[in-house]
């Protein structure tokens, strides 16, 4: 390249560091992903409290008065991001682009704590148990949370147990059932919001009274 001029050498390099960047674009691509290969879900279902405590609302007092609501149980078709389809009596799916923002078990927690907040008021401990003598114990176990294609239905099933402190022991089922719905995402979300809110409101009456 020695008979070439400045100009031209310049030009030259320039084309095959160009040429280099191209061939290197696809070896990139296998290695970086901005914002994901994967479309996103349709829909992110989440659970919304219909009752909210206000803005700016404390409360204050002994641990002993307060209710601590823990995680429910769930088995291994509901502890995860999807939401499970009853098929058939033994057959279960999982409902196409439709994916929770958190476990269900998390979210109906949160949705259980945010409504005794509202309707109760006083100390509401959301999370692990803190290991000293409090009000109540709200455990449960989460039965259903999901879409029957055969029915065109929505339940969501809690099993409820509340332990008193001086150890006395209470158990119920709540369950909720929405007909009519779709087997698509934007139908089945709202319609699991509703019938969450009602098993938590049904909930919240028998363990308060409110």
């Amino acid at each position: 390249m020695t008979g070439l001029a400045p100009m031209e050498m310049k030009l030259m390099f320039k084309r095959l560091s160009a040429f280099a960047a191209l061939a290197l674009l696809p070896a990139l691509a296998s290695c970086v992903s901005i914002g994901g290969s994967a479309e996103p879900p349709e829909q992110l279902i989440t659970f919304t409290a219909r009752e909210t405590a206000p803005a700016g609302a404390s409360s204050t007092g002994e641990v002993t008065d307060a209710i601590v609501v823990l995680e429910p149980e769930v088995e291994d078709r509901l502890d995860v991001n999807r939401v499970p389809v009853k098929v058939d009596a033994t057959g279960v799916a999982y409902l196409k682009d439709a994916v929770y923002v958190d476990r269900p078990a998390r979210l109906f927690q949160h949705l259980l704590a945010e409504t005794l907040r509202a309707r109760k008021g006083g100390l509401v401990i959301e999370g692990e148990d803190p290991g000293v003598l409090v009000s109540t114990r709200l455990f449960g176990r989460i039965i259903e949370a999901g879409y029957d294609a055969q029915r065109s239905s929505v339940s969501v099933i809690y099993d409820a147990v509340a332990i008193a402190p001086d150890g006395k022991m209470r158990q119920r089922r709540f369950a909720s059932t929405v007909e009519g719905v779709p087997a698509d995402a934007a139908s089945v979300a709202p319609a699991l919001n509703d019938a969450a809110n009602d098993v938590v409101s049904q909930t919240v009456t028998w363990l308060t009274g409110k």
